[in-house]
């Protein structure tokens, strides 16, 4: 190599240095783990530490498709995670909105066409719940 090339090299990982680290994104795995565990269970059953505890049970988050006709209802799931709907009766799981929200958007299309700029761990969160139904 041509010493030029190399000092040029040399010269620029100094320079990496002083560039901004980027902040680890959590999975929606990790996410779950941290947030929704304690009620619903490692294993998403509604069966966490916390759900005797509560005044109703946690719902059982690997049958979501399977009480919608087999189809992962993933628009209906990121609004409850995200705390714009609440559950019968006026119960209230907490709003996530805060804890996931970021700089880290992407796109996400609900099934209407339209791709609506969406907290990539909000939608990280809900691939983990689609990718664990049974």
């Amino acid at each position: 190599m041509q010493p030029a090339k190399l000092f040029l090299l040399a010269s620029l990982f100094p320079l990496a240095a002083c560039l901004p680290m980027q902040k680890k994104v959590p999975s929606g795995a990790e996410d779950f783990a941290t947030y929704c565990a304690a009620c619903h269970g490692d294993g998403a059953k509604g069966d966490g530490p916390m759900a005797s505890t509560l005044d109703s049970t946690p719902a059982d988050l690997t049958r979501l498709a399977a009480r919608n006709k087999g189809v992962f209802p993933a628009t209906a799931v990121m609004s409850k995670i995200w705390g714009y709907t609440e559950g019968p009766d006026g119960e209230m799981m907490p709003q996530f909105a805060p804890l996931l929200d970021g700089e880290n958007m992407v796109l996400f299309d609900g099934g209407d066409g339209i791709a609506t700029p969406t907290p990539l761990r909000l939608v990280q969160l809900a691939e983990y719940l689609k990718s664990i139904q049974r």
